[in-house]
């Protein structure tokens, strides 16, 4: 799963596999042997990933299918109480935006 979500986010992010070996810092074979499913990174090169992909470390496990999580916005409810369904559907609405932002962005 590690490996299939890094390629992915990659090429979704219109990146090859040097610029992010580069942004990580890291061997361009080093990187490529994650998305080989040849090695796995450290813990800080997951977050580095992570903020690179712009998702989530646990989306990048494979243990959601989220990309990124829900932020505070149950902290912003005026007091209305959420369900989970409602909840991801405002994920989900979050998620419409931003490929709506990157769309205008590479106009």
């Amino acid at each position: 799963m590690l490996a299939r979500r890094l390629e992915e986010s990659r090429i979704e992010k219109k990146m090859t596999k040097k610029e992010v070996a580069d942004a990580l810092q890291i061997d361009q074979s080093t990187y490529g042997k994650y998305e080989l499913g040849k090695r796995e990174p450290d813990a800080a090169t997951l977050l580095k990933l992570a903020d690179l992909f712009e998702v989530s470390v646990d989306y990048i496990l494979g243990r959601t299918d989220i990309k990124t999580p829900v932020e505070t916005i149950a902290a912003h409810h005026d007091g209305e109480d959420w369900t989970d369904e409602e909840l991801e559907d405002i994920e989900n609405f979050k998620e419409f935006v931003r490929m709506r932002r990157e769309q205008k962005k590479n106009q």
